[in-house]
C-alpha cells in the first residue's frame, strides 16, 4: 500500500453524481458530472489509486450511491487500486465490498462507534481497513461530520494502528473543499502517532500544498476540488 507517495482524486458521489463539499457541509458542493467518466478520465491521467466516498451514504448511514460505486469499481478496478468509504456500517457490508474488487474500505463512524469492526474485517482481509478520522475544531467528528466525539485525532489514529487498521485516512473537515491551503501540523501529529500509512486529505489548493503534505510524512494525499477545478494537473502532482 503506497510503497511510494501518491497523489490519489477524489470521486465523491451524492445523488448519482460527482460532487465536491465545502467544510464538509451538505449542500454546499459543486457537481463535476458523471462518476464513471470522471474516475476513467482520472485512470487515463495517470492515477495509480481512485478515492471513493458514497457521500450520501456517510450522511445517511445507507449506501444510496452502490450501483453508481459499483459501476466504477467495474470500469477501473482492473487497473488501479480503489478505495471506498461512506455508508459502510457493518464487517459483513465491508467484507462484500473487498470480495466485489475494492482494495480497502475506508470505516470512519463504524470504527469509531465500534472498534472491535477492524479485527472483524481482519480475519478475512488482514491490513485492508483505512480508518477515517475526520477532524473539525480539532476533535474527531462521525456520521457525516455532524457529530462530535471529543476524541483527539492523533491519540485515536494510534489506537487504531495498534489495533489491526492497515492505514489511516486524516481529513481536516475545517479546511475541506475551501481551496485556501493546508495545515500541515495537525497531519504531522498524526503521522508521528502511527507506524501505518497515513493519506492526508483537505484544504490542498496548490501543488505547493501537495509538497507541504508530503514532508509530514503522509503516504498520500487525497485532492479532490483542486484537480476538478485545474488549480494543476494529476501529472504535475505526481512528479513532486
Amino acid at each position: 500500500m503506497f510503497p511510494t507517495f501518491e497523489v490519489v482524486p477524489a470521486v465523491d458521489v451524492q445523488d448519482g453524481e460527482v460532487v465536491q463539499l465545502v467544510g464538509g457541509e451538505r449542500d454546499t458542493g459543486t457537481t463535476y458530472g458523471d462518476p464513471v467518466e470522471a474516475a476513467e478520465e482520472w485512470v487515463e491521467a495517470g492515477a495509480r489509486t481512485l478515492h471513493l466516498v458514497d457521500l450520501d451514504g456517510a450522511f445517511e448511514g445507507d449506501r444510496e450511491n452502490a450501483p453508481a460505486i459499483e459501476a466504477i469499481v467495474e470500469a477501473v478496478s482492473d487497473t488501479v487500486d480503489v478505495q471506498l468509504g461512506g455508508g459502510i456500517r457493518t464487517a459483513r457490508d465491508a467484507c462484500t465490498l473487498l470480495d466485489l474488487g475494492v482494495d480497502r474500505v475506508i470505516l470512519g463512524t463504524a470504527a469509531v462507534e465500534n472498534p472491535s469492526i477492524v479485527d472483524a474485517i481482519n480475519e478475512d482481509f488482514p491490513g485492508r481497513v483505512m480508518v477515517s478520522l475526520d477532524a473539525r475544531g480539532g476533535e474527531v467528528v462521525v456520521s457525516g461530520w455532524t457529530e462530535t466525539t471529543g476524541l483527539d485525532p492523533a491519540e485515536a489514529a494510534a489506537r487504531f494502528g495498534e489495533a489491526g487498521a492497515g492505514a489511516i485516512l486524516f481529513t481536516d473537515v475545517d479546511v475541506e473543499g475551501q481551496l485556501e491551503g493546508v495545515r500541515r501540523e495537525q497531519v504531522e501529529r498524526v503521522v508521528a502517532a502511527v507506524d501505518v500509512p497515513v493519506v492526508a486529505s483537505g484544504g490542498v489548493a496548490t501543488l505547493a500544498d501537495v509538497r507541504a503534505l508530503k514532508a509530514t510524512g503522509a503516504a498520500a494525499v487525497v485532492v479532490g476540488t483542486a484537480l476538478y477545478e485545474g488549480r494543476f494537473t494529476l501529472a504535475e502532482a505526481a512528479e513532486i
